[in-house]
């Protein structure tokens, strides 16, 4: 009796289950603190487009964590369309998910410069500056 009834309960689990749904590429964990805390927000955004941040996280984003997918992302010093004169460089590499400094920004000095960023599909993250 006991068969049956876990053999029905795993049938009626099966036939119940939605299909999974792929995650949209573009992700990115954007916070004002490091390792995920402060004020955060998660947002898939257009690839092959410069996104400006928002004023909460403009010059003040310590943790910059894209998701797993095959892309990478661009940070820059000042906001989309503006000339790059910053002495520090107009972006200090690629972010893939593999990126180390991803949740501490401040350990290379940026979590008060990005201003905006864009990303780009890429199926070599790793062989990347930032990918390492």
């Amino acid at each position: 009796m006991q068969f049956l009834i876990t053999t029905i309960l795993a049938l009626a689990a099966f036939t119940t289950a939605q299909p999974v749904q792929k995650r949209e590429l573009g992700g990115i964990l954007i916070c004002n603190g490091p390792n995920a805390t402060g004020n955060c927000t998660h947002e898939v955004y257009t690839l092959d487009t410069c996104h400006n941040l928002t004023t909460e996280y403009s010059q003040k984003t310590n943790t910059f964590a894209p998701d797993g997918e095959a892309f990478l992302c661009y940070p820059h010093p000042a906001p989309c369309g503006s000339i790059c004169m910053s002495p520090t460089g107009c972006t200090f590499g690629a972010v893939s998910f593999d990126y180390e400094h991803k949740y501490n920004l401040s350990a290379i000095g940026w979590d008060h410069l990005i201003a905006s960023f864009e990303c780009h599909l890429n199926s070599t993250v790793s062989g990347l500056h930032g990918g390492k």
